[in-house]
């Protein structure tokens, strides 16, 4: 099993989280914060069903909301983009999105195995491919949809989408944090928040 943390620490983003506090907004008041990353904070509708997702980064956005966003079995379903609520502290402005409500990986599932194993396939390709700086993330996710893993077909269509979707977009891949693979209730491996901007 690779050291997720470490390897997050090799490229320089281990640890970071969005410092910003939780605008004031009437969709939000009251609501829990249930998780907090380097470009997004989450807070719990209350419904069980949905989150409210405030997104800094422009490539969450593009993810979340463009008409020709990867989208299907492992990417999550978006309902609504409430616009621009505030601007965080690296200039970029807040964007509200309601979306289904993803879970963590749970241990020794069929969704964490899979996970653990397109993350370490993933990131011995980024090793493979490392001399390419901040391509590599690039290369490594193309390598990994010609190269197919055993995996399912869906899942495999996914890797092609958020391929195309980086390349598209000129955002880096990020498939290296678990929190970043999330899973439904029946036990579906989900691209949660899959890229960044360098």
């Amino acid at each position: 099993m690779i050291d997720l943390a470490a390897a997050r620490a090799r490229i320089g983003r281990g640890g970071i989280l969005l410092p910003d506090p939780v605008p004031a907004h009437p969709l939000l008041d009251g609501k829990p914060e249930i998780g907090r990353g380097e470009y997004s904070i989450v807070l719990d509708k209350g419904d069980g069903e949905r989150v409210y997702k405030i997104v800094s980064s422009p490539a969450d956005y593009f993810l979340y909301t463009a008409d020709d966003r990867p989208c299907g079995e492992h990417f999550p379903v978006i309902y609504a983009d409430h616009g621009i609520i505030g601007r965080a502290q690296s200039g970029y402005p807040l964007h509200l999105i309601e979306m289904e409500k993803l879970y963590p990986l749970a241990q020794d599932s069929a969704a964490a195995d899979l996970a653990l194993r397109l993350i370490d396939t993933y990131w011995s390709a980024c090793e493979q491919w490392s001399r390419l700086g901040m391509d590599m993330g690039r290369i490594a996710l193309y390598h990994l949809t010609v190269n197919p893993l055993a995996m399912t077909d869906s899942m495999q269509r996914a890797l092609k989408a958020l391929s195309d979707f980086v390349e598209e977009y000129h955002v880096l891949p990020d498939i290296l944090n678990a929190n970043n693979l999330m899973m439904r209730k029946d036990g579906t491996l989900v691209f949660s928040d899959p890229v960044f901007i360098a």
